[in-house]
């Protein structure tokens, strides 16, 4: 499943809980690990001077400078790098970050993207903004691979997967987040729980709900679950079926916790964003990955379709 991991990093601190999870990952699967670092913004086009993004400070740049920055990269890892090898290739590169992240991407041909936020002390790190803002959401919206985020220390203590969640609206996307737990289950061998929430958030808003309509939702979900999906399980045995009521990212964070999952894969952006053919991050995999104790994976339609055609 994963033969081949790009690691996007900042080499920093900010990067340390995604990094432990891809380096863990590159040695459990054998796989190669390329870490990939965005040095900075050119100040204009052309310019050999651009602004480094760890300081914001202008920086001439030359072949020196970025043989210099992969020797940094390269100690700023170097305990984990002596576990892989050969398996590994740094590479730096100048420019917007997100798009130099897929241009990468397009030409290495990952099975996985790695990246990570900053820990609370960080906030103020220009790593921090770009990547729980636009850099993640491009990323994870126009990858033509799964991206994995780690924000929290506790998320990256990672051990392997053995139990999946997939949290699931019914959308398209999530369809596809569906087939590619399932695939990922199927091939790791691992137990694979598909959730629910029936959004109730808008009692907080006065809108009331009684519990018999609530009662009547959580069957309807269970069942267009059981028919949606079932199918698609034949031969696998080792999952479960849930529907909960709430605010949904909270119980999809809360089911994971009870279920002890070292993976949740949701859907990049939601139904209603697929409505208005809007491509942003949904808000509950945003909440999630900054609450989740475990690595969330995001999922576009250009993944579920490549998995729709391996089938």
């Amino acid at each position: 499943m994963f033969n081949k991991i790009l690691f996007a990093t900042s080499a920093t601190e900010a990067c340390d809980h995604a990094a432990r999870v891809a380096f863990a990952m590159a040695e459990k699967y054998n796989a190669h690990l390329e870490i990939f670092h965005v040095l900075g913004l050119p100040t204009r086009a052309y310019s050999q001077v651009v602004i480094e993004v760890k300081t914001r400070e202008r920086i001439e740049i030359d072949e020196g400078y970025c043989d210099w920055v992969k020797e940094e990269v390269r100690m700023y890892y170097e305990r984990f790098l002596e576990k892989l090898g050969d398996r590994y290739a740094i590479e730096v590169a100048i420019g917007v970050t997100h798009r130099e992240i897929l241009r990468t991407a397009r030409n290495t041909n990952p099975d996985l993207i790695v990246m990570g936020g900053s820990t609370h002390h960080l906030e103020d790190s220009a790593y921090r903004q770009l990547i729980t803002g636009s850099t993640f959401q491009r990323v994870s919206g126009a990858a033509h691979c799964p991206v994995l985020v780690v924000t929290r220390p506790a998320a990256s203590f990672w051990g392997g997967f053995s139990k999946i969640v997939v949290g699931t609206d019914f959308s398209e996307s999530a369809d596809a987040a569906v087939d590619y737990g399932i695939k990922l289950a199927r091939s790791l061998d691992c137990e694979l729980s598909l959730f629910h929430a029936v959004d109730i958030s808008g009692l907080a808003m006065g809108q009331v709900m009684i519990q018999d309509d609530i009662e009547e939702k959580l069957r309807v979900a269970r069942k267009k679950m059981r028919y949606r999906y079932l199918p698609k399980l034949e031969g696998f045995t080792d999952y479960s079926i849930d529907a909960w009521e709430g605010i949904p990212y909270m119980e999809i964070v809360k089911y994971t916790r009870e279920k002890q999952a070292d993976l949740v894969i949701m859907a990049h952006h939601a139904r209603r964003f697929e409505e208005k053919k809007d491509a942003r991050m949904g808000s509950n995999l945003e909440q999630v990955i900054v609450r989740a104790g475990c690595p969330v994976l995001s999922i576009n339609r250009t993944v579920g379709r490549q998995v729709d055609a391996e089938k």
